[in-house]
């Protein structure tokens, strides 16, 4: 190798380090851009939140006036949170596994039903929230509802389903969620080696017996990720539950599924901008998006420790 080929081949290699060096630079300067807005955000909330936050304000009710500094409490809203997500989880996962699993074991991806079911998934998950919350009060609430009503109470004046109430928030919250359960179901299953589909085929068992104890057993981590993502978009969504079933002021807690419920979310909106004085409610709405944080990382937390059974307990089955 001459003199001049070494030279040149010198100053590609500094080249290619300074480019390298360059864009490893950049990507690290955003991800550290995105996790100091991150604790920026946090540290805001959990500054001006916590002198407000203790136990009686977690426990308390909205028995007297809800924008009182002493007598402010958040229990109903926890409450009508918790439940409309454990209600939402309830609906979501079972259509979403079906779902992907159909179009993992049973449709042919070049099919024209099966690309509409894609890009119907695909358009779902683009779709704003708001939007659901109006397809929850014209289909759950007008149609489902007062269908409900005229059958089974003709002669009650009173709407018993055709109502804003719990079950229709936590119904339009699946289906706002449908997509975010069926992708990740779907790339759990596509991840399963389709030797043990094989295998348990030659064995003798049947296709339906061999996606029940072989391929959702396996894929069951990835189906509670997808409730985890679902979880998380669900918990502090205002604008679906807005129409569907989130009340403005309840004094005591919803005795059952078709009554409306106090959301912390909502209530959140409520203390911005319904006020009637911003500057002394201000500890209260830092101490409610506080809860709010909380009772989302702690659903969060109880998800994930569950996957982490399945997954030890999978481990040891091998």
């Amino acid at each position: 190798m001459s003199a001049t080929q070494s030279t040149n081949l010198d100053l590609r290699r500094k080249h290619f380090d300074f480019v390298s060096f360059f864009c490893t630079g950049l990507t690290g300067a955003a991800t550290f851009l995105i996790v100091a807005i991150l604790v920026v955000i946090l540290g805001n909330i959990f500054y001006n939140g916590w002198s407000f936050f203790s136990w009686r304000f977690v426990t308390g009710g909205t028995e007297r006036d809800m924008f009182s500094v002493e007598n402010a409490g958040v229990l109903p809203m926890i409450f009508g949170t918790t439940v409309r997500v454990l209600l939402m989880t309830i609906f979501v996962v079972p259509v979403g596994v079906i779902t992907a699993v159909y179009l993992t074991e049973y449709a042919h991806s070049t099919s024209w039903f099966t690309r509409i079911i894609r890009g119907a998934v695909s358009n779902l998950a683009g779709v704003p929230s708001i939007v659901f919350g109006l397809f929850g009060l014209g289909f759950f609430i007008n149609f489902l509802g007062r269908n409900m009503d005229a059958l089974f109470n003709p002669v009650n004046a009173n709407p018993v389903w055709g109502k804003p109430a719990m079950i229709w928030a936590s119904l339009t919250l699946a289906v706002m969620t449908l997509p975010v359960v069926i992708v990740a179901t779907e790339e759990s299953l596509k991840a399963i080696p389709q030797g043990l589909r094989e295998a348990s085929l030659a064995l003798g068992a049947t296709k339906l017996e061999t996606i029940w104890k072989i391929v959702l057993p396996q894929a069951l981590p990835g189906i509670l990720t997808g409730a985890i993502l679902a979880i998380g978009r669900a918990a502090g969504e205002v604008a679906p539950i807005l129409f569907t079933g989130a009340a403005y002021y309840m004094a005591s807690l919803p005795r059952s599924v078709t009554d409306q419920f106090m959301d912390l979310g909502y209530h959140t909106f409520v203390l911005s901008t319904q006020s009637p004085n911003i500057e002394q409610t201000r500890p209260i709405l830092y101490a409610t998006v506080l809860t709010l944080l909380l009772l989302t990382f702690s659903l969060n937390i109880v998800a994930i420790l569950v996957r982490g059974h399945m997954r030890k307990k999978m481990r040891m089955l091998h």
